[in-house]
């Protein structure tokens, strides 16, 4: 989205005093006279640019007089570029949102050229559910790698607009236009580390971001039923394994996590003044093609290949580091699964009538594997031996282990991931190769 700088014109050819002047053949009332007509006129002549400027922008931004229901595009006044509205992006939105059969929902997937975004996207329009993506494009990882998703999602069908959930003015523009039955919310600043040099992006988007969004279901009608993504890091420096939704949430180890725990205090006050549905989804250390470049199984990858040293962490006495590492289908599975059986939110106009579905479900693997193992096998599946040097696990709020207890998800929409790591770390692989050194758009 583009922002409009504050534009200030300064006259600098006009002195603050008039100065002392010796009048030859005229009066000194004519001079006076003459002197405040010349800066008049200077003065009338920049307010009249700096209003035509002010309506300009003006008209590009009101609505129309033909209906509430169209917007001008508005547009960055440098690039001359759309970003957002008009009746072509109207039309666009409404027909990727239309499903393709009568029982099909009509989802709004925010995020949608993240990697967990992308793959459920996808999925929901391949089985005929009506899908409006929205993504920031933001460039905390290669943005190239973004737009290579969403031109896959374009192509099945899904348009992703470009816009940021901290847009209110979009927000309710995209509501106003699709009547959405779901939003899955997916947009999030991720990493645990990055937050140790940015804090301030986690806020605005896991906090503020997801606050807006919240603000813009429960003023829809109808209200959407929501299905977001938590994290795993929520069990910060808890030490019962493995993690059950029923553990406690109140020890952070990042401020990461803190701002998904904070996240699913704000989902709970909103269930509980709006009638909201939510459905609050703990990833657990997902991998898979078209991943996130900043996870370990990817960068590695990369270092292997280029012969670059990696760096392994360990915990206290040389024990190892593990993670419940969950291949990318399965929590697609999970995604949907949780979709499906989300109730419908029970407000309307932002007016509560009754008690909502409020849900937490763990979508993990159930099998944590060390670091170090999953190193072997991307050594036997690269064919190189990798370069490591061992260093104990820092203080940066990375934990020591991840386990996930998924009986409570099972039970609800039988979940059940089927792809252990050595056959989801041999298909990413297949896909590194081929989109690093092959055709890039080709998904396997």
């Amino acid at each position: 989205m583009s922002f409009l700088k504050t534009m200030s014109h300064h006259l600098d050819d006009v002195p603050s005093s008039p100065g002392k002047f010796k009048p030859d053949k005229p009066s000194l009332y004519f001079h006076r006279i003459r002197l405040q007509s010349s800066v008049f006129s200077r003065s009338a002549f920049w307010s009249l640019i700096f209003l035509t400027f002010v309506a300009f922008i003006f008209l590009l931004s009101a609505p129309s007089s033909t209906g509430s229901s169209y917007f001008h595009p508005r547009r960055d006044l440098l690039s001359g570029a759309a970003s957002w509205g008009g009746r072509e992006w109207e039309r666009r939105l409404r027909k990727s949102a239309t499903p393709k059969s009568s029982s099909g929902r009509t989802v709004l997937v925010t995020g949608a050229a993240g990697f967990v975004g992308f793959h459920v996207s996808r999925a929901l329009r391949q089985r005929g559910d009506g899908v409006v993506g929205l993504d920031n494009f933001n460039d905390y990882y290669d943005p190239g790698l973004k737009r290579d998703r969403q031109n896959i999602l374009s192509r099945s069908g899904v348009f992703v607009v470009e816009g940021d959930i901290n847009d209110h003015a979009l927000l309710k523009k995209l509501f106003d236009v699709v009547p959405f039955t779901h939003v899955m919310h997916l947009a999030a600043q991720a990493g645990v580390r990055y937050a140790m040099q940015n804090p301030y992006s986690y806020v605005h988007s896991n906090i503020a971001g997801f606050t807006k969004l919240l603000e813009a279901c429960k003023s829809a009608n109808p209200q959407p039923a929501i299905i977001w993504a938590s994290s795993s890091s929520v069990y910060g420096l808890n030490s019962k394994v493995p993690f059950s939704e029923k553990d406690r949430t109140d020890r952070p180890a990042s401020l990461y996590a803190a701002t998904k725990k904070a996240a699913e205090e704000i989902a709970h006050a909103y269930n509980h003044i709006y009638g909201l549905s939510i459905t609050g989804l703990r990833f657990f250390t997902v991998y898979g093609p078209y991943g996130r470049p900043d996870m370990a199984y990817f960068f590695f990858t990369k270092d292997i290949l280029n012969g670059n040293q990696i760096t392994i962490y360990e915990g206290p006495d040389h024990s190892s580091v593990a993670r419940d590492f969950t291949y990318i289908d399965d929590i697609v599975e999970g995604c949907l699964g949780a979709l499906d059986t989300s109730k419908k939110s029970t407000g309307s106009g932002g007016k509560k009538t009754g008690s909502a579905q409020l849900r937490t479900f763990n979508l993990g693997n159930t099998s944590p594997v060390p670091v170090t193992e999953l190193v072997r096998i991307l050594e036997k599946l690269l064919k190189v031996k990798a370069n490591k040097k061992v260093l104990p696990l820092p203080r940066n709020g990375d934990v020591k282990f991840t386990h996930a207890n998924i009986s409570l998800a099972h039970s609800e929409f039988g979940y059940e991931p089927k792809t252990n790591l050595e056959t989801g770390l041999k298909k990413f692989v297949k896909w590194y190769l081929s989109y690093y050194n092959g055709s890039k758009n080709t998904l396997r």
